[in-house]
């Protein structure tokens, strides 16, 4: 479809669901589920969270290789049935083997055509360096029916020269699947790691859906706090539930309509465009 042609709005959800190490049936189910309900209730793009079918916190190389899959693999197959018989479009991490032989996180993007799209985590945060392989590609920007689709992974969002190349290449929505480890989070504040998806949203007049895991896993518990953030900045559904609130992070289905064709204007103001002012020359 040709850039500034207007959409219908899409309902995206963003998962926060609870995911075990070592289960990958088990994560599939649970994630199947969310997708189910998520379909249900009229979304039409799922966010799931980073490395869903594996689970996070491996103990050991060998363990973490030894739910690797291709991006071909029994994950990409479920997802692919499940966008079929959903109608709908699924974005979600899982534990990449590579042709080369080496692991990756990584995240898919999945219609009922198959697997569109594969991005590899460029930026890995702390133990993730023992397991996997950084990947050296930009997010690519994926059409679809509902508007041009980004993906990168967690930490990846952490910067922003890495958020704009998507931004620039047109994409509308920016799909993040995260684990975002708990930290300690001031009295009356939110978890940073959810207001810096905020952030990335208003930088560059575009959605992103933010999909994080509750409860924990091997001693390590999870922010939560999924969201999903219109061009503006603000939360169009969510935060979800955070390890910061009283009974912690919960599942939870967040689901917002969201107009994707608003993220082809990037005005801010009758004088000013988030992308138009940028002055390159000046950042080297």
């Amino acid at each position: 479809m040709p850039p500034h042609v207007a959409r219908e709005p899409v309902r995206i959800a963003a998962c926060q669901v609870s995911l075990r190490v070592g289960q990958p049936e088990g994560n599939r189910s649970v994630a199947a589920a969310a997708v189910t309900d998520a379909a249900a209730r009229g979304a039409r793009v799922v966010v799931l969270p980073e490395l869903t079918p594996s689970g996070y916190v491996f103990g050991d190389p060998a363990e973490a290789r030894s739910l690797a899959e291709p991006a071909s693999g029994p994950t990409a197959s479920e997802w692919t049935d499940l966008a079929a018989r959903h109608e709908l479009l699924i974005v979600g991490g899982f534990n990449e083997l590579g042709a080369d032989g080496l692991l990756y996180n990584s995240s898919m993007i999945v219609d009922a055509s198959g697997v569109r799209a594969v991005y590899r985590k460029a930026h890995l945060c702390d133990a993730e360096a023992d397991f996997f392989t950084p990947g050296d590609l930009p997010p690519p920007v994926v059409d679809t029916p509902y508007g041009d689709i980004a993906m990168m992974i967690c930490y990846d969002v952490e910067f922003p020269e890495w958020v704009r190349l998507p931004a620039l290449a047109g994409a509308d929505l920016l799909a993040v699947p995260t684990n975002w480890p708990a930290e300690a989070v001031p009295a009356g504040e939110r978890p940073i790691v959810t207001t810096n998806v905020q952030v990335a949203a208003f930088a560059n007049r575009m959605f992103v859906a933010a999909a994080c895991r509750c409860g924990d896993e091997r001693g390590v518990s999870w922010t939560g706090g999924s969201v999903i953030a219109g061009p503006d900045g603000y939360p169009v559904a969510g935060p979800a539930s955070t390890s910061a609130d009283p009974g912690g992070a919960r599942a939870e289905l967040l689901l917002a309509d969201c107009d994707l064709s608003l993220a082809r204007n990037k005005a801010t103001s009758p004088r000013n465009d988030a992308h138009a002012d940028r002055r390159p020359a000046l950042y080297g």
